[in-house]
């Protein structure tokens, strides 16, 4: 049997061929089999050698939009934007992806029915994202546009605010009416926090579908 030279080429090609179908199907109805089959010559075999399993792939692909994004690599070049706004402009750039926003909401059903993946989700929330606001957030309460005292601590809280306290899969809403007071509440509970960044402009840019509250990319 003869080895795969290009072991990262053979990865970026299970992760378009599932970015395809996730897309196009959904993540809970796309398998393993279908993203081998959209890739032709690919055996299931060499699916494994390289994921172990399908929430893996949606993983790494997540990973790899967001790397593309490259959010907090875009603002460095904003020298004239204070904390609070770079912070506000972050969370444009993120939105303003149509394929990470798609998986975004994808993740709800995966981390409803699979707690390593809501592990997963938390860890990368906890470790990554938590350190690049807790950046931004540093820097806002020294130039004055954030009024926080524990950047690290409001990183985290604001995490577990937007991203899992409005989530309807851990905390379902019951209709419209709920979401929104759901979202008036968590922008209190920010502004409380020194963090203005739920503003109207925010709100102005927020639906309510059935997976909760997002940010409608095409309206920016």
């Amino acid at each position: 049997m003869s080895r795969n030279k290009y072991p990262e080429e053979t990865e970026q090609k299970i992760l378009d061929a599932a970015l395809k179908l996730f897309t196009e199907k959904g993540y809970e109805q796309t398998t393993i089999l279908d993203i081998v089959g959209e890739m032709g010559s690919l055996t299931r075999g060499a699916f494994y050698h390289h994921f172990k399993s399908k929430e893996e792939v949606f993983f790494a692909l997540t990973d790899r939009l967001f790397n593309d994004v490259e959010p907090f690599e875009k603002i460095k070049k904003h020298t004239n934007l204070n904390g609070l706004d770079k912070l506000k402009l972050v969370l444009q750039i993120i939105n303003e992806s149509e394929e990470y926003a798609e998986l975004q909401l994808q993740i709800i059903p995966l981390i409803e029915s699979s707690p390593t993946a809501f592990k997963v989700y938390m860890e990368k929330q906890r470790t990554f994202l938590a350190s690049k606001y807790a950046e931004l957030i540093e820097e806002g309460i020294n130039d004055g546009s954030i009024k926080a005292k524990y950047p690290k601590l409001t990183a985290e809280l604001f995490l577990l605010i937007c991203n899992v306290w409005m989530m309807p899969a851990i905390y379902p809403q019951a209709n419209e009416e709920e979401a929104w007071e759901r979202f008036n509440m968590a922008k209190d509970m920010v502004d409380f926090l020194g963090l203005p960044v739920l503003d109207k402009k925010l709100a102005s840019h927020v639906a309510i579908t059935e997976q909760g509250l997002v940010v409608e990319v095409n309206k920016r």
